[in-house]
C-alpha cells in the first residue's frame, strides 16, 4: 500500500473501537497516559546522589538502594485487535503493550511470570547486566529452563544501568505474538526537558500466531522464509484497511491511532524502542527535529536529527522542543524501509499524532514528512554517537566470527554463524553445565558455544557475508562498537577513544562491524541476531566467560525449582520445538 493510499484508510481519527477491544488495559499511546516523573519516591532525592552521567562510571558505581519494586505478570491469551483486526494475541496482563516497569538505578526488580499458556515461556530483561543475576536473564536453554504450563517463577535483578530498555519473551519467537513491555530505569540525564512521555514502542505485527509463521521459516518452502509482516505500530496502535482481509477474520476499519499532548515551548522526552520482530524503524515527527540524548543504556553527546533509526531491540531517547502552532497537529511516523537488505513488510506505514495544547484531538494533521536521507540499513555513523562517560577501549587482537546461511540436506534454510546453525536443548541450560564444569560439547555442536578464559577484554570481527542486515545484540554486556560498515573490514578503528557503547548494533547487508567488551560478567552470554525469524534460524552463538568463575556462582533455590518443574512437565509432554528454541 502507498502512502497515500493509507492517508485515505486513516483519515478518520475518530477510533472505531474502543481502547479495550484493541489494547485491553494498556494506555499507552492515549491522551489518558501518564507522563514519568523524574524518578520514582522511595529511596533519596534524587535516589543516586550526586552521581551524574559525566562523573560516574555506570558500570563500576551502580548506586546502593534498598528498594524494591514489584510486579505480577499473568502470561496468557486474549483476543484483542491493536490494528482493528481482531486476533488471538499472547500478552502480559490482558493487554498489549504489556505493563511498563519502572525503577530507579540501583533498586531491585521482582517480577513474578505467571505462564497460563499451554507451552513454556521465559522473560529476558533486554539490556540489564545481570552481573550478580546471571540465572535471572530470562533465556530458556541458556540460563535457565523455560517455565513450564501453570507454573511460575519469580526474577529478581537489579536496575544495573538507567534509560529506557525492554522485556520480551525469549522462548521461540513468542514475543512476536505480543509478550512484550516497556522498562524505564530512572537516573542521571545529560539533556534537560520538561516532562517525560515514557516509551513510544514500534513494531512490525503480524496477523497470523507466531507459531504459523516460524513454521513458514523453518520450513521447506524457501518462498516463505522471509514473512512479510502485516502492518506497522506505535505505542501498539495503527489503522489497518480491512478490505484486503480475505480470511473471515473480524476487522474493523479506523480502529484508532497512538495521539500524544504537548504545549508551545515546552521540552518532552520521548522513549523510543524497537520491539519489532524484523523491521528497521525510521521515525520522524513532522516539521520537528528531535535532539537524541541516549541510545540503549549509553548516554551520549546530544545532536540533533529529523529522522531516528532504530533496528530490533535498540533504544533511542530524544528530546523534542514543542516548536509547532499552539492549535497545530502534525504527523508522527514511523516508517519501515523496503530495500532488498531490509525484511518485506505488506504495510510498512505507522502514523501517530501529535497535537498542541488547542488542537482538536480530533483533527487530521495536514502535514509533510521529513526528507529521508539516512542509510535504509545502518545506524546512524559511530562519529556521531559519543558516549557522554569516556571508556577508552583497549588494543587486543580480533576473533572472526562469519555469519551466512545453508540449505541443509533436508531442504531447510538455516543461518550460520561460525559456520554452525544455533539449536539449544531446553532440559540442559547451558550456564547449568558450565556451573558443573562442563564447557566442551563435541557431541552438541549445535549449541555453538565459545570459551572466553580471558579476565581482560574480548575483540570480535563479525563478518556478514549474507544480502541482509542483522541488529546484533549481546546479553550481560554494553558493546564497544570500534567499526562497521560495507564491505570487508580493512583492520582501521573509528575511535579507541570513547567508541560508541550499546548492546545492540546494526550490522549492514554485506558488511561488518567490531565489538569489544570487558570480560567482567562471570556467565553464559549470547550474541545474536535480534531478527526473530533469524534467530529461530540458528543465528547465535554463546560465549561462556571466565568457566572457572562459573563454578563460584551460587544457584539460587528458585532455579533449582524452576529446573525440578520443567524436568517433570517434559517427562509428561512433548515438547514440539521446531527451531532453535529462542
Amino acid at each position: 500500500m502507498s502512502l497515500l493510499a493509507l492517508l485515505d484508510v486513516v483519515v478518520d481519527i475518530v477510533p472505531a473501537l474502543t481502547q479495550a477491544l484493541t489494547n485491553g488495559p494498556s494506555l499507552l499511546g492515549t491522551l489518558q497516559a501518564s507522563t514519568f516523573a523524574l524518578f520514582l519516591s522511595g529511596n533519596g532525592n534524587p535516589p543516586w546522589g550526586s552521581s551524574t552521567v559525566f562523573n560516574t562510571n555506570p558500570y563500576t558505581q551502580m548506586p546502593s538502594a534498598s528498594v524494591t519494586r514489584s510486579y505480577t505478570f499473568n502470561v496468557g491469551q486474549k483476543y484483542l485487535a491493536p490494528d482493528g483486526y481482531n486476533q488471538s494475541m499472547i500478552v502480559v496482563n490482558g493487554q498489549f503493550p504489556g505493563p511498563t516497569i519502572e525503577a530507579n538505578w540501583g533498586d531491585t526488580i521482582q517480577v513474578t511470570v505467571n505462564n497460563n499458556l499451554a507451552e513454556g515461556t521465559g522473560m529476558h530483561w533486554h539490556g540489564i547486566l545481570h552481573k550478580a543475576s546471571q540465572w535471572t536473564d530470562g533465556v530458556p536453554g541458556i540460563t535457565s529452563t523455560p517455565i513450564p504450563p501453570g507454573d511460575s517463577y519469580t526474577y529478581s535483578f537489579k536496575a544495573d544501568l538507567y534509560g529506557t530498555s525492554w522485556y520480551h519473551s525469549h522462548y521461540s519467537a513468542q514475543y512476536a505474538g505480543g509478550i512484550w513491555g516497556p522498562m524505564i530505569i530512572h537516573g542521571p540525564t545529560n539533556v534537560p526537558y520538561d516532562v517525560d512521555l515514557g516509551p513510544i514502542p514500534l513494531n512490525d505485527f503480524y496477523h497470523r500466531d507466531y507459531h504459523s509463521v516460524v513454521q513458514d521459516v523453518m520450513g521447506t518452502d524457501l518462498s516463505k522464509i522471509r514473512p512479510a509482516s502485516d502492518n506497522n505500530l506505535i505505542a501498539g496502535k495503527m489503522n489497518f484497511d480491512c478490505s484486503s482481509v480475505t480470511d473471515g477474520t473480524k476487522c474493523t476499519n479506523d480502529a484508532g491511532l497512538a495521539k500524544f499532548k504537548v504545549a508551545s515551548g515546552k521540552t518532552y522526552r520521548m522513549r523510543l524502542i524497537n520491539t519489532s520482530a524484523q523491521a528497521i524503524q525510521k521515525f520522524s515527527i513532522d516539521n520537528h527535529t528531535m535532539t537524541v540524548m541516549a541510545n540503549d543504556f549509553v548516554p551520549i553527546k546530544p545532536y540533533n536529527t529529523t529522522v531516528v533509526t532504530l533496528g530490533v531491540g535498540q533504544r533511542t531517547d530524544v528530546v523534542v522542543k514543542g516548536t509547532g502552532n499552539s492549535s497545530g497537529a502534525y504527523w508522527i511516523r514511523s516508517t519501515i524501509p523496503t530495500q532488498s537488505c531490509t525484511e518485506p513488510a505488506n504495510q510498512p506505514y505507522a502514523l501517530a499524532v501529535l497535537y498542541y495544547q488547542n488542537a482538536n484531538s480530533s483533527a487530521t494533521p495536514n502535514t509533510t514528512a521529513q526528507v529521508d536521507n539516512t542509510n535504509p540499513c545502518a545506524n546512524d555513523p559511530l562519529s556521531s554517537t559519543v558516549p557522554e562517560y569516556t571508556i577508552n577501549a583497549t588494543n587486543a587482537p580480533a576473533m572472526e566470527l562469519d555469519v551466512s546461511f545453508t540449505i541443509n540436506s533436508t531442504g531447510h534454510f538455516l543461518w550460520l554463524m561460525k559456520n554452525e546453525s544455533f539449536r539449544i536443548n531446553y532440559n540442559d541450560p547451558l550456564l547449568l553445565l558450565a556451573k558443573q564444569g562442563n564447557t566442551s560439547f563435541p557431541l552438541d555442536p549445535q549449541w555453538n558455544t565459545i570459551v572466553l578464559n580471558s579476565t581482560s577484554v574480548v575483540r570480535v570481527y563479525i563478518d556478514n557475508q549474507t544480502p541482509v542486515s542483522h541488529p546484533m545484540h549481546l546479553h550481560g554486556h554494553n558493546m564497544q562498537i570500534l567499526a562497521e560498515g560495507a564491505g570487508t573490514w580493512d583492520g582501521t578503528t573509528v575511535n579507541l577513544n570513547n567508541p560508541q557503547r550499546r548492546d545492540v548494533q546494526i550490522m549492514q547487508a554485506g558488511g561488518y562491524m567490531v565489538a569489544q567488551w570487558n570480560l567482567d560478567n562471570p556467565g553464559v552470554w549470547p550474541l545474536h541476531c535480534h531478527i526473530a525469524w533469524h534467530v529461530s534460524g540458528g543465528l547465535q552463538v554463546n560465549f561462556i566467560e571466565r568457566p572457572a568463575d562459573i563454578k563460584n556462582i551460587p544457584i539460587p533455590p528458585p532455579i533449582y525449582k524452576l529446573y525440578n518443574d520443567w524436568y517433570t512437565y517434559t517427562n509428561a509432554t512433548t515438547v514440539n520445538q521446531i527451531d532453535s528454541g529462542l
